[in-house]
């Protein structure tokens, strides 16, 4: 999926310039008192209400918020880039909640196709968000497992390679409220997380075999 990837890139290029544009406006009219983790926080406490539109199909209105919340997951980051607060309890906080979201969206996602009367469809939410859970697992366990076995650059390409990256699923689902295919969005993010899923684990696994010959 090297377009989708690259159109992926490009479109988190151009919400990294509003952010890196916002951030300084923020934490100047806030002192710096606004903190990455408050904002964190609250980029997922708003995606209770995002679930709850997704669930009664109110697509527009979940894919509006979404875009704007979906701001927050790089304001945090530039918010401690200024502050100079940056730390792994931040990073562990940000990569946690994200996974929390998920949760909420697809949760939203099943109730809403079960409500349209498609029950039988809602199986495709609850595999999307175990893939999903399982393409960041994988990375987060293969990071801790390779740590010093392989080189940095490799390390970095093999969790950064695979078709479903996080923004690309957000990506997927925000298309999928704009456009109303909701259910197609969910049942192809089902099939490439866990394939994704697998692919990193073969590749970190080849390359911990080859370093540890």
């Amino acid at each position: 999926m090297p377009l989708v990837n690259s159109f992926i890139d490009f479109i988190r290029r151009g919400l990294r310039g509003m952010v890196r544009f916002i951030a300084p406006i923020l934490n100047t009219l806030t002192g710096g008192k606004l903190t990455p983790n408050m904002v964190t926080i609250t980029g997922l406490l708003a995606h209770i209400p995002i679930a709850w539109l997704i669930a009664m199909q109110h697509n527009i209105w979940a894919a509006s918020l979404l875009f704007v919340f979906g701001l927050f997951d790089a304001l945090d980051g530039e918010l401690a880039r200024l502050q100079k607060s940056a730390n792994n309890s931040g990073m562990l906080l940000d990569a946690t909640t994200d996974r929390m979201k998920e949760v909420l969206i697809y949760t939203g996602a099943a109730y809403a196709m079960v409500a349209m009367g498609y029950q039988y469809w809602a199986i495709w939410a609850v595999l999307a968000c175990g893939g999903s859970l399982c393409v960041s697992y994988v990375k987060a366990k293969g990071e801790t497992t390779v740590a010093g076995k392989i080189p940095a650059s490799e390390a970095n390409r093999l969790f950064q390679d695979g078709l479903m990256r996080f923004e690309v699923r957000m990506t997927l689902v925000f298309l999928g409220l704009l456009t109303n295919h909701l259910i197609l969005a969910v049942v192809i993010i089902a099939i490439t997380s866990w394939y994704t899923a697998f692919d990193r684990l073969i590749k970190i696994s080849r390359s911990l075999n080859r370093a540890e010959r």
